[in-house]
């Protein structure tokens, strides 16, 4: 059932999947079999692999559940051929609860309040439909102590009723699917008068198929803050019509001929009515509620991946001294000199903003610093006085070769204040730290932005709203996925980064730093099995993922696995190659059988390609494709601006028809829904962008007279 599921939803073949459900329950990491299983995969990817996990874990515990249900049915001795196999065909765990209600251990509920009064003998003549005369005279046999009179006998057997109605798993799907796709989903303000963002929801109603992810976000927050009201309505006649109609038609034994009995119809339809109402929609408008939710999470949630993905991936500043520049009012702006290798040269203050204007003094102070540590680039964090301070450092690198750029500093605050910040700086104070954190994320994006809780680096929209744990294992993954793409300096790598290598975790990149630090630089990989604790599956895993700049073994420093290393050597030999020829031009490949190679040298086809790959050009840096930043000697004004340039800049605000983009000018550039994505069809551009997101953008029009500028992200 599971592997027919997963080669179904993932569009693979079954072998695929056996294949990768041995891979995952041994141990391996989704890194470690994206790269170095492929031939045992069929070269599935990163992305496909964390959807493979997702879904078995999801698969083997609807199965657990199953098996646990079954069994707890079987044991009150209600479970028949029919009933089981249901449970074993269903595909969600709603389902599969809608057919476990009946037989759950129940809270006190009217129906087993009138149970225990005695009363199910009397809802299941009621049910029958076979009364032949009036109710109340059969009634009179059940009153007790605690049933004073008919009425509350035939009360307590119609809540009995509306409880068997509410338990059918029929009905409650047939009803859940009809709202879905017939339901809206309305919204009223709790006072029109108050003035707030969420005014659009003051008085909204939109079908439930259709309504955006971005718009269930925003009125979950309004509800959440207390200024609307929401609901979800539908058809309920025809939803009541519908359990009438089978209510009276086939629960009982009633030939088809008989349509009513004017002693129990009437009856029934009450405890119909009665079931829709209290039972079966409210759990229904919950169900929806949380349904539209979780798919608009996991809408959002693929949004902050994606553009976490691409503000980890932006390529490296290298070889530049820089100086970061953390921008403020009254608390002045925070300096910090970082040298080529990111180490920390210098720190100072100055206060060239309001309330002190101390400008002369300040840019005395940055020429210094400029003249004294060679400063290449002046790193200029995007918050609060960032174009006061841009300001000031066009004036300050006036006729000197230093150029500046604006950081986006998200969560340098964070990391500022963190326990990793403090025990790297532990001299500095926040401000000083957060400096520090600007530069380094110039000069090295993602070793430093992996120190960062990747929910403070603002990838989105409503992540404080979100569900914690899948926003958390969602973004982590990118940074596992990303971190292990790069790779890491196995004698320069931080704990941050160290710990999102695969089969590395915190203890062990502890550990690794330790070894380090005693023992001095690794000079090859097989050192690490000499680390604590890390024993030959964790050197499995990671072994890849890390390399060592001049090493021992010259394969070290390449992505090549040492498992492969034999067959390296082999495949160099036969074409009288050695290591001395690795990265070099006279290095060819051309016109060689892969095929017979492989069987020849014992590995896969795929493993042989990413050798070659890699022997061409050992040690790339994948971020090497990705746009450069964009270094600027003066401030970028409408007038400098030429149809065709391309410009990497920020999300700063989201509109039905576009998206505004800051691209370092006074006025933000419009990039219309339909310059969103190439062909596809966009219903909001929050399906494609967020506010904070950091995008390239080409300039299609600038009209200087109306201060104007028209971009497009299609490039």
């Amino acid at each position: 059932m599971i592997e027919k599921t997963l080669q179904k939803e993932l569009n693979i073949d079954n072998w695929q999947v056996k294949k990768v459900i041995k891979l995952l329950d041994n141990g391996n990491t989704i890194p470690f079999i994206a790269r170095y299983r492929k031939d045992i995969t069929g070269s599935l990817n990163d992305e496909t692999l964390r959807k493979f996990n997702e879904r078995l874990k999801y698969l083997r515990n609807l199965e657990d559940r199953k098996e646990k249900i079954i069994k707890r049915i079987n044991e009150l001795g209600k479970l028949n051929e029919n009933l089981e196999k249901q449970i074993k065909n269903t595909e969600t765990l709603v389902e599969l609860e809608d057919i476990y209600r009946p037989y759950k251990s129940k809270k006190q509920t009217r129906a087993t309040k009138a149970r225990e009064n005695g009363l199910e003998g009397l809802a299941k003549i009621i049910l029958k439909q076979q009364v032949k005369e009036n109710v109340e005279k059969i009634a009179e046999k059940y009153i007790t102590e605690t049933v004073k009179n008919p009425q509350d006998a035939i009360s307590g057997a119609k809540d009995i009723i509306a409880e068997i109605i509410s338990d059918n798993s029929t009905f409650r799907k047939k009803i859940r699917k009809n709202t879905f796709y017939t339901g809206k989903i309305e919204t009223k303000a709790k006072d029109k008068s108050l003035t707030s963002e969420y005014e659009l929801y003051y008085e909204y109603c939109e079908n439930i198929k259709k309504i955006p992810a971005h718009r269930i976000l925003a009125i979950n927050r309004a509800e959440k803050e207390k200024i609307i009201k929401v609901k979800i309505t539908c058809d309920t006649d025809d939803n009541i019509r519908y359990l009438n109609r089978h209510i009276l038609k086939n629960i009982s034994n009633i030939p088809e001929k008989i349509k009513y009995n004017k002693y129990t119809t009437p009856i029934i339809k009450e405890a119909v009515n009665d079931a829709y109402k209290r039972l079966i929609f409210p759990a229904i408008e919950r169900e929806i509620r949380n349904y539209l939710t979780q798919k608009a999470e996991e809408k959002s949630i693929k949004v902050f991946a994606k553009n976490l993905n691409q503000l980890l991936m932006e390529s490296p500043l290298v070889g530049k001294t820089i100086l970061g520049w953390d921008p403020a009012f009254k608390t002045g702006c925070k300096l910090a000199i970082i040298d080529k290798t990111g180490k920390v040269l210098d720190t100072a203050l100055i206060y060239p903003t309001a309330p002190q204007n101390k400008v002369r003094e300040s840019i005395k102070t940055v020429r210094q610093l400029i003249d004294k540590y060679d400063i290449n680039v002046i790193a200029i964090g995007n918050g609060t006085a960032s174009r006061e301070s841009e300001e000031i450092v066009v004036e300050i690198i006036k006729n000197t070769n230093v150029e500046y750029i604006i950081v986006n500093e998200a969560g340098a605050s964070v990391y500022s204040a963190s326990k990793i910040a403090d025990e790297e700086f532990p001299e500095f104070n926040e401000g000083e730290r957060s400096a520090v954190s600007i530069a380094r994320r110039l000069q090295d994006p993602l070793a430093e932005l992996v120190k960062i809780d990747p929910k403070s680096i603002g990838v989105g929209q409503y992540q404080h709203d979100m569900n914690q744990k899948h926003l958390t294992e969602s973004l982590s993954g990118v940074v596992e996925k990303v971190v292990n793409e790069v790779g890491v300096d196995l004698n320069t790598a931080s704990v941050s980064l160290l710990n999102y290598i695969s089969g590395i975790g915190n203890t062990t990149a502890k550990n690794i730093i330790k070894y380090r630090e005693e023992n001095g630089s690794f000079t090859s990989r097989k050192e690490l099995l000499n680390v604590n604790k890390l024993g030959k599956k964790t050197f499995e895993q990671c072994a890849g993922f890390v390399k060592i700049d001049n090493p021992d073994y010259p394969l070290d420093n390449t992505t090549i696995h040492p498992e492969s290393y034999d067959a390296t050597f082999k495949l160099l030999d036969k074409l009288n190659y050695s290591v001395n020829d690795i990265g070099k031009k006279s290095l060819k490949f051309n016109n060689i059988n892969l095929k017979e190679i492989s069987n020849e040298l014992n590995i896969g086809v795929e493993t042989l390609k990413d050798i070659i790959h890699e022997l061409k050009k050992p040690n790339r840096d994948p971020r090497e494709n990705m746009p450069k930043p964009i270094l600027r000697k003066n401030i970028l004004s409408i007038e400098d601006l030429d149809e065709g340039m391309i410009l990497k800049g920020t999300v700063r605000n989201i509109v039905d028809f576009g998206a505004f983009v800051d691209i370092g000018v006074h006025q933000d550039g419009l990039v219309h829904i339909s310059q969103l994505i190439a062909d596809k069809y966009v219903k909001h551009p929050l399906d494609i962008v967020s506010v904070g997101d950091i995008v390239d953008v080409k300039v299609l029009d600038v009209d200087v007279k109306r201060n104007r500028i028209t971009l497009s992200m299609i490039i």
